[in-house]
Protein backbone atom coordinates (compact mmCIF):
# COMPACT_ATOMS: atom_id res chain seq x y z
CA UNK A 1 0.00 0.00 0.00
CA UNK A 2 1.39 3.19 -1.23
CA UNK A 3 1.75 6.09 2.14
CA UNK A 4 -1.06 8.02 2.92
CA UNK A 5 -1.22 11.80 2.04
CA UNK A 6 -2.73 14.32 4.61
CA UNK A 7 -3.03 18.12 3.49
CA UNK A 8 -3.27 20.13 6.28
CA UNK A 9 -5.02 23.52 5.14
CA UNK A 10 -4.80 26.28 7.95
CA UNK A 11 -3.71 30.36 7.32
CA UNK A 12 -2.29 29.83 11.13
CA UNK A 13 1.89 28.82 10.43
CA UNK A 14 1.57 27.68 14.50
CA UNK A 15 -1.49 25.46 13.84
CA UNK A 16 -0.08 23.77 11.09
CA UNK A 17 3.46 23.50 12.89
CA UNK A 18 1.69 21.87 15.89
CA UNK A 19 -0.58 19.39 13.63
CA UNK A 20 2.64 18.51 11.53
CA UNK A 21 4.15 17.64 15.00
CA UNK A 22 1.37 15.58 16.09
CA UNK A 23 1.66 13.76 13.10
CA UNK A 24 5.50 13.03 12.88
CA UNK A 25 4.65 9.15 13.88
CA UNK A 26 2.71 8.77 10.71
CA UNK A 27 4.76 7.23 7.74
CA UNK A 28 2.96 10.07 5.52
CA UNK A 29 3.19 12.70 3.27
CA UNK A 30 2.39 16.31 4.18
CA UNK A 31 1.13 19.21 2.54
CA UNK A 32 0.31 22.30 3.51
CA UNK A 33 -2.37 24.87 1.93
CA UNK A 34 -2.54 28.21 3.25
CA UNK A 35 -6.41 29.33 2.08
CA UNK A 36 -9.10 28.12 0.54
CA UNK A 37 -7.81 28.64 -2.94
CA UNK A 38 -4.90 27.57 -2.06
CA UNK A 39 -6.25 24.10 -0.58
CA UNK A 40 -8.42 23.80 -3.93
CA UNK A 41 -5.34 23.89 -6.04
CA UNK A 42 -3.41 21.77 -3.71
CA UNK A 43 -5.87 18.70 -3.84
CA UNK A 44 -5.87 18.57 -7.33
CA UNK A 45 -1.93 18.64 -7.26
CA UNK A 46 -1.38 16.12 -4.80
CA UNK A 47 -4.24 14.03 -4.20
CA UNK A 48 -4.77 13.75 -0.21
CA UNK A 49 -6.32 10.92 1.28
CA UNK A 50 -7.40 12.91 3.94
CA UNK A 51 -7.82 16.96 4.60
CA UNK A 52 -7.19 18.63 8.08
CA UNK A 53 -9.18 21.47 7.02
CA UNK A 54 -9.56 24.41 9.14
CA UNK A 55 -13.02 26.21 8.40
CA UNK A 56 -11.63 30.49 9.22
CA UNK A 57 -9.35 30.74 6.22
CA UNK A 58 -9.21 33.43 3.95
CA UNK A 59 -10.60 33.47 0.42
CA UNK A 60 -12.83 30.28 0.72
CA UNK A 61 -13.93 29.02 4.09
CA UNK A 62 -13.31 25.86 4.98
CA UNK A 63 -17.28 24.71 4.79
CA UNK A 64 -17.01 26.18 0.76
CA UNK A 65 -14.05 24.35 0.36
CA UNK A 66 -15.68 21.12 1.87
CA UNK A 67 -18.81 21.55 -0.32
CA UNK A 68 -16.65 22.04 -3.67
CA UNK A 69 -14.83 18.93 -2.51
CA UNK A 70 -17.71 16.66 -2.02
CA UNK A 71 -19.83 17.90 -5.50
CA UNK A 72 -17.08 16.97 -7.45
CA UNK A 73 -17.13 13.18 -8.72
CA UNK A 74 -13.46 13.55 -8.76
CA UNK A 75 -12.66 14.39 -4.99
CA UNK A 76 -16.01 13.59 -3.21
CA UNK A 77 -14.13 10.37 -1.69
CA UNK A 78 -11.27 12.28 -0.01
CA UNK A 79 -11.56 12.72 4.10
CA UNK A 80 -12.17 15.64 5.57
CA UNK A 81 -11.65 16.35 9.31
CA UNK A 82 -12.79 20.05 9.68
CA UNK A 83 -10.31 21.34 12.60
CA UNK A 84 -11.63 24.42 14.29
CA UNK A 85 -11.68 27.24 16.94
CA UNK A 86 -15.52 27.51 15.83
CA UNK A 87 -17.17 24.79 18.11
CA UNK A 88 -21.29 26.23 18.18
CA UNK A 89 -23.49 23.46 17.50
CA UNK A 90 -24.77 25.24 14.54
CA UNK A 91 -21.25 25.13 12.97
CA UNK A 92 -20.92 21.76 13.67
CA UNK A 93 -24.55 21.17 11.78
CA UNK A 94 -22.91 23.32 9.04
CA UNK A 95 -19.64 21.47 9.13
CA UNK A 96 -21.46 18.35 8.30
CA UNK A 97 -24.18 20.17 6.02
CA UNK A 98 -21.03 20.91 3.64
CA UNK A 99 -20.03 16.97 3.53
CA UNK A 100 -17.27 16.97 5.79
CA UNK A 101 -16.65 13.19 8.04
CA UNK A 102 -15.81 14.29 11.46
CA UNK A 103 -15.09 17.51 13.06
CA UNK A 104 -12.54 18.56 16.03
CA UNK A 105 -12.23 21.70 18.02
CA UNK A 106 -9.56 23.40 18.72
CA UNK A 107 -7.20 23.36 20.83
CA UNK A 108 -6.57 20.11 19.28
CA UNK A 109 -5.68 17.03 21.77
CA UNK A 110 -2.96 14.94 20.12
CA UNK A 111 -4.57 11.54 20.81
CA UNK A 112 -7.74 12.22 19.81
CA UNK A 113 -6.66 13.61 16.75
CA UNK A 114 -4.05 10.82 15.87
CA UNK A 115 -6.67 8.13 16.49
CA UNK A 116 -9.67 10.41 14.18
CA UNK A 117 -6.96 10.27 11.56
CA UNK A 118 -5.68 6.48 11.80
CA UNK A 119 -9.58 5.78 11.49
CA UNK A 120 -10.24 8.03 8.97
CA UNK A 121 -7.07 6.51 7.22
CA UNK A 122 -8.11 3.27 7.49
CA UNK A 123 -11.82 3.93 5.90
CA UNK A 124 -10.09 5.74 3.07
CA UNK A 125 -8.39 2.92 2.07
CA UNK A 126 -11.30 0.48 2.56
CA UNK A 127 -13.37 2.71 0.34
CA UNK A 128 -10.38 2.30 -2.21
CA UNK A 129 -10.06 -1.14 -1.89
CA UNK A 130 -13.88 -1.80 -2.53
CA UNK A 131 -14.00 0.90 -5.16
CA UNK A 132 -11.26 -1.24 -7.13
CA UNK A 133 -12.71 -4.55 -6.07
CA UNK A 134 -16.24 -3.10 -7.97
CA UNK A 135 -14.11 -2.48 -11.10
CA UNK A 136 -12.53 -5.26 -11.35
CA UNK A 137 -15.93 -7.01 -10.81
CA UNK A 138 -17.77 -5.18 -13.51
CA UNK A 139 -15.02 -5.24 -15.99
CA UNK A 140 -15.06 -9.18 -15.61
CA UNK A 141 -18.96 -9.25 -15.99
CA UNK A 142 -18.22 -6.87 -18.99
CA UNK A 143 -15.59 -9.22 -20.48
CA UNK A 144 -17.61 -12.26 -19.93
CA UNK A 145 -20.34 -10.91 -22.73
CA UNK A 146 -23.81 -11.17 -22.03
CA UNK A 147 -25.14 -13.26 -19.07
CA UNK A 148 -27.20 -16.15 -20.36
CA UNK A 149 -29.92 -17.14 -17.49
Amino acid sequence: MSKSKILIADDNPTNVELLEVYLSGYDCEIAVAVDGRDTLDKVAEFRPDLILLDIMMPKLSGFEVCEQLKADPKTKNIMILMVTALNELGDIERAVAAGCNDFLSKPVNKLELTKRVENMLKLRHITDENERLRRYIDDMEDASGPRKD
